[in-house]
């Protein structure tokens, strides 16, 4: 059984996907159809570019480093939140969900 699919195992979680670092699908888990799980992980490597290009800019002006949160990145959204951290994403129900418990599971996995 894959790593992450054990993410699904936390409450709220409905979507769990891995991707390679120039934005490929690798598998994916959860309540979505295969071609969504792909796209949310182009999403997902997209976004991830976009904040270190932010932060690299922010960086730069103010002179100061770390604008990047080591730990990931969270979108809220009316009724689920996608979290990220490194090659992975997921998409969690908002309601009353731990998301920073959901955040430390991300990290953990994404070390393996």
């Amino acid at each position: 059984m894959s790593m992450i699919r054990r993410l699904l195992a936390l409450d709220g979680v409905n979507v769990v996907c891995h991707f390679r670092d120039d934005g490929s699908f690798v598998e994916g888990y959860g309540l979505m159809s295969h071609d969504d799980m792909v796209r949310l992980a182009h999403f997902a490597h997209d976004y991830r570019r976009m904040i270190q290009g932010n932060a690299d800019q922010l960086a730069m002006f103010t002179g100061m480093r770390g604008w990047t949160p080591p730990r990931g990145w969270i979108i809220h959204g009316a009724t689920q939140v996608v979290c990220g951290v490194g090659n992975l994403v997921c998409v969690v129900d908002r309601t009353g969900v731990p998301l920073n418990d959901i955040l430390l599971e991300l990290r953990e996995v994404s070390h393996w």
